[in-house]
């Protein structure tokens, strides 16, 4: 696998044009940017200098739309850092093209993109810090209740709706071990989580705006909630299939990816 951080033009001063501010405001295009770095060999042989029009069947072959695995499928997630400053972190499982994705919108970015090799190892009861950014939603079924202990309206019923502020701590805990389960919008193929929560330092909890058209009718708030803290690892196979495959729903969007560090 390989990890990248793409750091974001998004400029200094507001009187003049800051695209990559302008760019990052759209996951949608964001998630379309990024799916470029993964261009079939023939585009690539037929169009060097990425002239023509985009097409979505000239880009991710194998790697977008896909599980998430060792050799498939990419995860990202936008870090804003001091001083104002924001990155792009993209976990992959091959090296991504940045020569050929942002070939014709070098202008959104700040730096050269950074690219290296990325195989992690881990040991059970190793301790990690962690930070990842969730779409925090859950299914509602017949029998589902509001915050006030009242049945949500039936025309909810087997939709995703927001997890409230007072459940963000128990959502991240349902998905870490020993009360871990499955979640019903899961196709039921998922290994166990092979870690524990320790400890949740902070949570941060949002929206996020996502408009796929021009149409300003056409967007949703997405939930969003930042985790970070200390976990366990209980399992070292099954954390790496946890770390490579992403935590939650919404992975197209820049949620899920899960980034740890020695504690």
């Amino acid at each position: 696998m390989y990890l990248s951080i793409l750091l974001i033009n998004v400029g200094t001063d507001p009187d003049r044009p800051r695209p990559g501010r302008l760019w990052l405001r759209n996951l949608y295009h964001v998630h379309q940017r990024l799916c470029m770095a993964f261009p079939s060999a023939s585009r690539v042989s037929d169009d060097v200098d990425f002239l023509k029009p985009f097409k979505p069947e000239d880009f991710g072959s194998k790697q977008v739309h896909v599980a998430r695995g060792t050799d498939a499928g990419f995860l990202f997630r936008i870090d804003p850092r001091p001083g104002g400053r924001v990155v792009i972190l993209v976990q992959s499982a091959v090296k991504p093209n940045w020569d050929y994705a942002f070939r014709n919108a070098d202008y959104l970015l700040a730096a050269p993109p950074e690219v290296k090799p990325f195989k992690p190892h881990f040991k059970p009861n190793q301790r990690l810090r962690f930070r990842v950014l969730a779409n925090p939603v859950r299914k509602v079924s017949r029998n589902s209740l509001d915050t006030k202990g009242e049945r949500l309206d039936k025309r909810w019923i087997g939709k995703d709706v927001p997890v409230p502020t007072a459940d963000l701590t128990k959502w991240l805990e349902r998905r870490a071990e020993p009360g871990w389960s499955v979640p019903k919008n899961s196709d039921g193929k998922q290994s166990p989580p092979g870690f524990r929560l320790v400890e949740i330092t902070e949570i941060q909890g949002g929206y996020v705006y996502i408009k796929k058209t021009s149409d300003k009718n056409a967007g949703r708030r997405v939930r969003s909630a930042l985790y970070e803290g200390i976990l366990e690892v209980t399992n070292a196979d099954h954390f790496l299939n946890t770390l490579v495959g992403g935590i939650g729903p919404g992975k197209a969007f820049g949620f899920g990816l899960l980034s740890v560090a020695r504690a």
